[in-house]
């Protein structure tokens, strides 16, 4: 009798240690790490443009800053998401509705590395912003084609264009750059047109384009859609603005292309998230479209 027992209390310890174990390999996947995620904002700023970046490596980027009256309003977005510096700054061209906050934020705001296209622009808002650059004593980097800003394991963003400088059009002097994480690409156009995008030899491949030159028929081409092949399409436009943009023709074009198109003015902000392998879309009205790529 006294056999069993003891038999008895060696089988339920071996049972308890069993299950113990079992737990063990079922409660692993609590240690493991989430993926790191890449976020995009298209800020709803009217007829202009501005796209603060999350990067995955704890990393902040803003492409262009609108008009000279968000400043302020891009600098609360930017603390709102948790963040305090800007790495990467990014002017694409000197016209007002991309960089007119530009020396607003550089003069409030920690600031990192500076890149704009090497050209000379004779505006008061301009010369505002080299003085407010040279005054924190931040050094401006060419933003030419060739130009890497950042190349990790899985994540790099290159500048592609421009090959080269047309200051008789300033849009044509446009930062083109590609940003690629894992297996998912972003292409950030400014203002350029189709004489710039056409002289880019770069691979031009992205799964989501900032439209060029809010939606204007001057940029976007079939051709061009052709390279791309995004599978969504972001337009930075203001409500009911003067230049009609987006034109139709361009709407058409993405249309055809089979691309998901998202636009500020109607969608307000913009924010695509990247896991490296998949994509998430969501904008202000919290509509979210999801794909792998």
């Amino acid at each position: 009798m006294r056999k069993n027992r003891i038999l008895l209390l060696i089988l339920s310890l071996l049972l308890t240690a069993a299950m113990l174990c079992s737990c063990a390999v079922d409660l692993s996947f609590l240690f493991e790490e989430s993926p790191k995620t890449l976020t995009v904002h298209f800020l709803d700023i009217g007829q202009g443009d501005s796209i603060f970046i999350e990067l995955p490596n704890n990393e902040t980027m803003l492409i262009d800053t609108g008009e000279d009256y968000y400043g302020q309003g891009i600098i609360d977005y930017i603390e709102g998401t948790g963040h305090t510096r800007i790495d990467y700054l990014i002017g694409t061209h000197p016209h007002s509705d991309h960089i007119g906050s530009m020396g607003y934020i550089v003069r409030n705001f920690e600031i990192g590395d500076v890149y704009m296209p090497k050209i000379s622009a004779n505006t008061k808002m301009y010369e505002s912003l080299l003085k407010s650059i040279k005054s924190r004593k931040l050094k401006i980097n060419n933003g030419k084609a060739g130009v890497n800003i950042l190349q990790e394991e899985n994540l790099s963003a290159d500048i592609i264009a421009p090959v080269k400088l047309d200051e008789e059009n300033l849009n044509n002097c446009s930062i083109v750059m590609k940003l690629t994480y894992g297996n998912t690409s972003f292409l950030f156009t400014g203002d350029a047109e189709k004489e710039e995008l056409a002289a880019t030899k770069a691979d031009m491949r992205a799964d989501v384009l900032k439209v060029g030159h809010h939606g204007s028929r001057t940029s976007t081409t079939q051709e061009l859609l052709q390279k791309i092949r995004p599978r969504y399409a972001v337009i930075s436009c203001g409500k009911s603005n003067d230049y009609g943009h987006p034109h139709k023709e361009v709407l058409q074009y993405l249309k055809k292309a089979g691309c998901t198109v998202y636009r500020t003015d109607r969608d307000k902000t913009v924010t695509v998230t990247s896991d490296g392998a998949s994509l998430e879309v969501q904008t202000k009205n919290k509509s979210i479209a999801r794909a792998s790529v």
